[in-house]
């Protein structure tokens, strides 16, 4: 009997538990319908909005977008909390709010089918109208005057106006500019802002680096003849007023729809970190001045922390082809460039030549352990130099201490040699020298220098190496540029002696004139997207395809053959169907981010390499396993940043 009960308990404590299972399992097959139905509820009412908004609601992948979902919870729920999301066009509705955080804010990516138009078409829309060629340049005056930090700028801007105005005379009646929209363009030099504190802009009145602000000026004058509306900044609060930042509620609403941003890498981090939450609105509208270059290892953070390649101007993550350079240093950059300023002909004959030779340094620091070959010179030519009154030099040197560009010009047109002393590097001095028919003596570097053994290329984000003072004008060449090793006094001496045998007459490079810059903006400015046409430009009908060798990059294998790399090009070629278009069958494949040389493969077993990630596209590097698949393009003589079909 005691046996029969214990069997009635335990058959109850199944079925006891059986039951509760029973309940849980209920339970959770419940809770799982409703969320369906809840689901297909928020499914029908966003059908049902779509509908009532005559919009495609269905939101794209948020991969990147990791606060999408809570800020449209957030925003149904707040919407009217401030007029400014109704102004914006919020009513509630599902559409509505999507556009409003895709479009106004950058909160979610935008919607499939919406036709965003590009800054310059919102510009239309706003009034700014068509862009004409200016006949003068005193509308950027007023912006100018009597703020110290563009007085250096305004004073070249002004000397150099009749030459401006002429070139956008000769550029309009070349070519057909009537179909251009003129632009909002935001100009914010970061290394003169207040909150830089370099005191560039008033060291330039006493011997300070000239370069860069030679190349702000000429910028700023060609927007202007080109026929955009520039709008310069010189701070942060200024700055602001021409962009949407988000404030707790809504973003701030900016006195104009810009289109572009030109700045250097001082100011897009001030930029990057003012703008904040809005900073991917306006990313893809930067256009970074970068003196010496930058390359794609130093640019990807990730890529810089795992090969501990640190730099102060590195790890910003934009497109390598968003820096605009002074010099055509690499093809993965824009090449910028400055202007050359230049006399005609009758004014140029009216200058008598000495024989005198001007040396390029205004610093003391530059002369020194020159001597020898200063020495040298001096039994040929009388020495004139530009440097501070105090430098300890020569005492046959004649010294005019710091003056005028327009001294210096003068100068160069009395003098047959211009000398250089080995630093600063890649300036735009002898490019002056030249177009004054003066001959630059370019001394060669041993060993080259970089990164790697020069205190002053130490902190760059570039492993380029430089085989002379100034490897732009070494690649002019003879009669113009002599590139020699002052260290072989004799090579010095073969080389001015054939120098004072012939008339050197003025030469500049047209990419480097008034006119060769306007046709090289205004195309930038035209075709070059990086919003919402980045396949594009330059067209690919521009496309030659080259191998390049084991152990060599695509900039050299592009170079052999009479080219130009472009990286532009490279997704087009990053993958095995093209591959198999140019002769390569991949046995197997593998899509990395762990090098630099995709696309890429092996010719020992015909495993090919593409690139995931398209910030680590680059034309420098080579591999010592695998053979680059490289895409070319051809050039316009004097004028490398365009292809023969860009124009």
């Amino acid at each position: 009997m005691m046996k029969n009960n214990r069997q009635l308990k335990i058959l109850y404590s199944l079925l006891t538990i059986s039951f509760a299972w029973c309940l849980i399992l209920s339970c959770i097959i419940l809770f799982k319908t409703e969320l369906v139905s809840m689901d297909v509820m928020r499914l029908n009412n966003v059908a049902s909005m779509r509908k009532t908004d005559g919009e495609d609601c269905t939101l794209p992948p948020t991969e990147g977008y990791p606060h999408c979902d809570m800020k449209i919870e957030l925003l149904k729920a707040n919407w009217r909390s401030d007029p400014c999301y109704k102004r914006h066009g919020v009513n509630g509705s599902m559409c509505s709010i999507l556009i409003y955080l895709s479009e106004i804010e950058s909160w979610c990516p935008v919607l499939p089918g919406r036709n965003i138009l590009p800054a310059a078409a919102q510009n239309t829309k706003m009034g700014a109208g068509h862009a004409v060629i200016r006949d003068s340049l005193k509308g950027l005056y007023p912006a100018m005057e009597g703020r110290i930090e563009f007085k250096w700028i305004h004073q070249r801007i002004s000397s150099m106006e009749d030459i401006w105005v002429e070139a956008g005379r000769s550029f309009s009646a070349k070519y057909n500019l009537t179909e251009r929209t003129a632009k909002h363009i935001l100009v914010h030099p970061g290394f003169i802002t207040r909150e830089a504190n370099t005191h560039m802009a008033e060291n330039a009145f006493t011997g300070g680096p000239l370069g860069e602000l030679v190349q702000w000026s000429d910028l700023i004058s060609t927007l202007h003849i080109l026929g955009h509306h520039v709008h310069l900044s010189a701070s942060l609060p200024e700055f602001k007023k021409f962009v949407r930042t988000n404030t707790s509620v809504c973003p701030s609403q900016p006195s104009v729809e810009l289109s572009l941003i030109y700045t250097d890498i001082i100011g897009l981090r001030q930029i990057e970190v003012l703008l904040s939450d809005s900073w991917m609105r306006y990313q893809c509208m930067m256009r970074v001045l970068d003196s010496f270059g930058t390359e794609a290892d130093f640019n990807h953070a990730a890529w810089v922390k795992r090969h501990d390649l640190y730099s102060p101007y590195g790890s910003l993550n934009i497109l390598l082809k968003q820096f605009y350079t002074m010099f055509p240093h690499t093809p993965d950059n824009t090449f910028l460039g400055f202007t050359v300023q230049s006399l005609v002909g009758s004014q140029l004959r009216s200058t008598s030549r000495a024989q005198q030779a001007l040396v390029y340094g205004k610093s003391a620091t530059f002369w020194k352990d020159k001597e020898a070959v200063l020495d040298v010179i001096h039994k040929y030519l009388d020495i004139h130099g530009t440097v501070d009154k105090s430098a300890p030099i020569p005492s046959y040197v004649k010294n005019h201490g710091i003056i005028k560009g327009s001294e210096v010009h003068s100068l160069l047109r009395q003098s047959k040699v211009f000398v250089g002393l080995s630093f600063p590097y890649e300036g735009p001095a002898p490019l002056e020298a030249l177009a004054n028919g003066c001959a630059f003596l370019n001394p060669r570097l041993h060993p080259p220098q970089s990164r790697l053994n020069s205190k002053f290329f130490s902190e760059k984000p570039t492993f380029r190496e430089l085989m002379s003072q100034h490897p732009y004008a070494e690649s002019i060449g003879e009669p113009y540029v002599w590139t020699v090793d002052m260290h072989n006094l004799t090579d010095v001496e073969r080389a001015l002696t054939a120098i004072l045998n012939q008339t050197i007459e003025p030469y500049i490079p047209y990419e480097f004139t008034c006119e060769g810059m306007l046709q090289r903006v205004n195309i930038l400015i035209e075709k070059q997207d990086f919003c919402y046409n980045m396949g594009g430009w330059p067209p690919l009908s521009a496309l030659q395809v080259v191998k390049a060798e084991i152990n060599t990059s695509c900039k050299q294998a592009c170079q052999n053959k009479g080219l130009i790399c472009e990286p532009a090009f490279f997704p087009h070629l990053n993958n095995a169907r093209q591959f198999a278009s140019y002769g390569v069958t991949c046995e197997t494949s593998e899509l990395s981010n762990l090098y630099l040389v995709p696309p890429a493969y092996n010719k020992k077993n015909n495993h090919c390499l593409f690139q995931s990630d398209a910030l680590l596209f680059s034309c420098v590097r080579s591999h010592e396993s695998f053979t680059r698949i490289c895409p070319c393009r051809d050039f316009i003589k004097d004028q490398i940043a365009l292809c023969k079909a860009c124009l």
